[in-house]
């Protein structure tokens, strides 16, 4: 039987189970649209700008650890989402890009928006540093085949996007429908590999016999689904646990063997335990730099003397940034099943370790007690901590947090509980402004019947407003929190401490702090908007908009301090050479 390719690709998604997909129109995709128009089983997420339609698709595969859909238009709207997919390719994100390009046989003759400048059909080129593949389909009869592999790419070894590059011609082909039909014999998820028993019982050993050993957490823990299997091996086997910014959550905050985050925005006494350390298990992790505060030695991690027992999916992470003892590659879900089941085996016990619980017990609450004044400050514009103490309270144990760049991501990596694995989405590797707003929007619509809070700043949420748009329009619960500190604060907190300006990082109008009037652009939209103008205000709105079960935005003033490290990033040292200054505040 012969049907339109986009027919028979709309039906192709409906039979992988996919449900959604994000994006916007445009006049080379349209065929897509009409086929989609006529399903019962995907629902489109319409969207005002591409970015906001690659970030929302982030989201949503974080939560649902699946490929998710982004559907764009050529030339503007594919490089309008190109900064979401980045972010997403940069943490791993499964995401399957479907862009429209120009007719096929009008290459070469620079048609309406075709980016040509170099070479000619090359619009694919323009995400080949970011992306794990890039198709362009030259014929219909390959467009089945070129979508199975999109997906399966996506979504196997280290996770991540790709794209399918389609001109507008093809979509408006026939092709024989047997030919997407035969992919349904093809299996949808591949086995991963593990490590044997051998190699864990080698690791189990070492790590047993080890003075101090320390496992170390990064976001690939989580891409593998295998936060239960960590628990039980760091319960068995009575190991302290660091994390990375992408693993916060993997283990919870208030697990007695929970350390928490490292490097520049750690605490002295995490970086401390690291240090410390005689052998470390690194699962999941590219000992980033933010994470390792630039892999000095006096700050974070000192590898060698520490010996570094490394297991990752990707074999090009394993001895990057540190050299390892022992290296595997493996499915961290996997991996751990292994190990769980070895060291039951080996110690028929779990091994207990009251001691570093009682230490680790001690640092938390002197931790939370050096923060109780500014978590219970009355002054306004707030303070940070109380913002975040204050969600903390009211929020669900497992409500679903999205974060942004600045006070709403260094801060919460430090400072807030995360309780459930996978609840808070925060853009690690690209530290995307704008993420947080869009991601919320995904998570919501992949787990409807959840608390989702965006924790964003001024600046990152006045990237894409238009998000309230699909918000309102798709009636999505999500509620954004705006902590307003009238700049781009963590820029001018580094500029004022280094070069004694805050020039173009401060929003001013007049000499005065300027923002616009967040709740009220909401209530344009359609949604709900509320302005604090107390610091007593804050707690109630938030009760009210999480009940509300309607979009709703909170537009909270609040101080430019900056967030509190112990930790070292080398960009200190190229400000200030040998000064040892960090941020400062601007109020």
């Amino acid at each position: 039987m012969k049907d339109l390719v986009a027919n028979q690709l709309v039906k192709y998604l409906e039979r992988r189970g996919v449900e959604h997909i994000f994006g916007l129109c445009g006049h080379t995709n349209i065929a897509v649209l009409a086929a989609l128009s006529k399903s019962t089983k995907i629902r489109f997420i319409n969207v005002r700008h591409e970015q906001i339609a690659a970030h929302a698709a982030d989201g949503y595969a974080r939560v649902t650890k699946k490929a998710a859909v982004v559907l764009s238009h050529l030339g503007p709207g594919l490089t309008n989402a190109a900064t979401g997919v980045a972010n997403a390719a940069l943490d791993s994100i499964p995401m399957v890009v479907i862009a429209g390009d120009v007719p096929s046989h009008y290459y070469g003759k620079h048609p309406h928006q075709e980016v040509n400048i170099h070479a000619d059909a090359s619009q694919w080129e323009i995400y080949r540093p970011f992306v794990k593949r890039a198709w362009r389909v030259e014929r219909p009869d390959l467009f089945p085949e070129i979508m199975e592999k999109a997906f399966a790419l996506a979504e196997s070894g280290r996770p991540g996007p790709v794209l399918v590059d389609v001109p507008m011609d093809i979509f408006s082909k026939e092709v024989d429908a047997a030919l997407f039909e035969r992919l349904d014999h093809n299996a949808k998820t591949i086995h991963k590999p593990s490590i044997d028993d051998e190699l864990a019982a080698k690791i189990v050993k070492t790590l047993a016999e080890a003075k101090n050993p320390l496992i170390y957490v990064g976001g690939g823990v989580m891409l593998a689904d295998a936060a239960k299997e960590l628990r039980e091996f760091v319960d068995h086997m009575g190991i302290p646990v660091a994390h990375t910014l992408m693993g916060k959550g993997i283990l919870p905050d208030d697990h007695p063997l929970t350390l928490g985050m490292t490097g520049f925005w750690g605490t002295k006494f995490i970086n401390e335990k690291c240090k410390q350390a005689d052998y470390i298990l690194g699962l999941g992790t590219r000992f980033s730099e933010a994470d390792c505060s630039s892999w000095y030695p006096e700050y974070t991690f000192n590898i060698p003397p520490t010996k570094l027992i490394h297991i990752d999916i990707d074999p090009s992470e394993i001895g990057r940034n540190f050299p390892v003892e022992i290296g595997a590659v493996a499915d961290l879900k996997q991996a751990l099943t292994v190990l769980d089941r070895v060291a039951k085996k080996m110690y028929t016990y779990a091994r207990q370790n009251d001691a570093l619980k009682q230490e680790i017990a001690a640092y938390k609450k002197e931790f939370k007690a050096n923060n109780k004044e500014l978590e219970e400050s009355d002054a306004f514009p707030m303070s940070p901590q109380r913002i975040l103490a204050e969600v903390r309270e009211v929020l669900p144990r497992d409500a679903i947090i999205t974060t942004d760049v600045g006070w709403n991501k260094n801060g919460v990596g430090q400072q807030f509980p995360i309780y459930e694995p996978g609840s808070i989405l925060t853009p690690g590797g690209l530290a995307t402004m704008g993420f947080g707003s869009p991601a919320a929007l995904g998570a919501k619509i992949a787990v409807p019947d959840k608390v989702v809070v965006s924790l964003i700043g001024d600046g990152g949420f006045g990237q894409n407003p238009a998000v309230l748009a699909t918000a309102a329009i798709e009636n999505i619960p999500a509620v954004f929190v705006i902590m307003n500190n009238y700049a781009f604060g963590t820029i001018a907190g580094l500029e004022k401490a280094h070069y004694d300006t805050t020039f173009g990082t401060l929003f001013i109008k007049d000499g005065k702090p300027y923002s616009p009037d967040y709740a009220a652009i909401a209530r344009a939209y359609g949604v709900e908007g509320v302005k604090i103008q107390s610091a007593d205000e804050f707690k109630p709105a938030l009760k009210m908009a999480i009940e509300s079960n309607k979009p709703f935005v909170i537009d909270v003033p609040m101080v430019n301090n900056p967030v509190p490290t112990a930790g070292h990033w080398n960009i200190m040292d190229i400000y200030s050479p040998g000064k040892k200054v960090h941020h400062v505040s601007t109020n």
